[in-house]
């Protein structure tokens, strides 16, 4: 069901993309209302033809993705991924918290051998290039 809502939210935000983007680029033709002053008062937005396009997207997708994920096969993957997920044993704040400190601490480390390694080798290209 996670799996679901999250990629409603994508479809949903790629459809209020897509209506800003037909808007701005094809104003004259998708960004007027289509009757003046035809406004949705629920949720405060004119009635565009953009509107409507990315309106059609949104239910076309949220029609496919609820096929696509009440298909045997995709939902029984869903629900073995969600066992599989409830068995896993999640880390306490202060193991993720030591945890956190020892990736920040190798790769601070990390920066500054790389770093020292770009200076060492930028040096000796320098000599041999320019001094040769």
């Amino acid at each position: 069901m996670a799996a679901f809502w999250s990629l409603a939210i994508l479809i949903f935000y790629g459809c209020t993309s897509l209506r800003t983007e037909l808007a701005g680029r094809f104003n004259d033709a998708l960004g007027q209302g289509m009757w003046e002053g035809a406004r949705i008062p629920i949720i405060g937005v004119d009635l565009t033809p953009a509107f409507l396009i990315s309106l059609i997207v949104f239910v076309a997708g949220m029609i496919l993705l609820y096929r696509w994920t009440e298909s045997p096969k995709i939902a029984d993957q869903l629900i073995d991924t969600e066992s599989e997920l409830r068995k896993v044993t999640w880390p306490t704040l202060s193991d993720a918290a030591k945890a956190s400190v020892v990736v920040i601490v190798t790769v601070v480390i990390l920066m500054a051998l790389l770093a020292g390694y770009d200076a060492l080798i930028g040096q000796v290209m320098d000599t041999l290039v320019w001094r040769s």
